[in-house]
């Protein structure tokens, strides 16, 4: 379903095509956006991303969709030896690249560009994997998760953040009204690309989410999957793991 949400109804390019325009479009303007549309809650969120990688004590990190970097700057908090940012938008690595050097960051942190459907790392490269509001971007979700899954090390660690609906009443009719009305037109005031944060609403509002994404996961082989809402249920984080033996799965595959 989230697959048929797209920025720009009339465009013949491909979801994926579609999606690294608008990104490219609005990285000037994307981090400020986003602190005024969550009140700045998406800090702490993110902060409670951090604290759930933390506990498994990583040495390798690939934070996917990493956008402008922040994500993937927070993560220096576990002490991991090596931090990757992955986007398909060059023009949001640009932003994050400059705060990696003015952070002098560069020694632990590297961003890449590249498809999170067709990852260019090896097999169990990371003891940890993140993705903060991107896997509602992919083409192919259920493609682009088992690329995760795939690099993951066994008994490594997958942590995604991701907005969710509230199903309590006033919270429910309160956050359709906001993504619908409220959401886009402060998007149109602050970004060049008007239909950007109308996307951003509509994929929000119809991607799976809680119990429904846990399947998904469940699906691809992840293992030990749970789901955590997040004020008021306007945002989840997921939590999953790759089982030890699928390492030799993988081995008797190749």
């Amino acid at each position: 379903m989230a697959s048929k949400v797209t920025p720009y109804k009339n465009s013949e390019k491909t979801k994926k095509e579609q999606v690294t325009t608008m990104f490219d479009k609005i990285s000037g303007s994307y981090d400020e956006l986003n602190r005024v549309i969550s009140f700045g809650i998406d800090v702490k969120w993110r902060k409670k991303v951090v604290d759930l990688v933390k506990q498994i004590n990583p040495n390798s990190i690939l934070d996917i969709a990493t956008g402008t970097g922040d994500l993937a700057i927070n993560l220096m908090e576990t002490k991991a030896e090596k931090i990757v940012g992955l986007d398909i938008s060059p023009g949001m690595l640009e932003v994050g690249r400059k705060k990696v050097v003015e952070k002098k960051l560069n020694n632990t942190i590297e961003l890449v560009e590249g498809d999170s459907e067709a990852l260019p790392f090896e097999d169990n490269s990371f003891d940890a994997i993140t993705v903060a509001f991107g896997i509602r971007n992919f083409e192919n979700l259920e493609l682009g998760l088992s690329e995760i899954l795939r690099v993951l090390k066994p008994q490594g660690r997958f942590v995604i953040l991701e907005t969710s609906v509230p199903t309590k009443t006033p919270f429910k009719q309160g956050y359709r009204f906001y993504t619908k009305y409220i959401l886009p037109a402060i998007g149109k005031v602050f970004s060049k690309d008007k239909s950007a944060y109308g996307y951003l609403s509509e994929s929000a509002a119809t991607f799976p989410y809680g119990e429904t994404l846990n399947n998904i996961l469940r699906k691809i082989g992840f293992i030990n999957v749970e789901d955590l809402p997040l004020t008021l249920g306007v945002a989840s984080i997921y939590i999953a793991s790759k089982a030890e033996t699928q390492k030799n799965e993988l081995a008797q595959t190749e």
